[in-house]
């Protein structure tokens, strides 16, 4: 199954709660860190919603 290597590069302060809800469902709660995901709808839902804080490479 695929994986997802996602890292946050960009502070969510100023950015909605439910974005920063996104943001702890991934797991991601300080700057620059790292998560290997499964790809899932629902992580792929909240990558989705926070794309624009994220850096996502997709893993074979």
């Amino acid at each position: 199954m695929p994986r997802l290597k996602v890292k946050l590069v960009k502070s969510p302060i100023g950015y909605p709660k439910d974005q920063k809800a996104a943001l702890k469902a991934l797991g991601l709660t300080r700057l620059q860190k790292e998560r290997v995901l499964e790809d899932t709808p629902a992580v792929r839902g909240n990558v989705e919603k926070v794309r624009h804080l994220l850096q996502v490479e997709v893993l074979e």
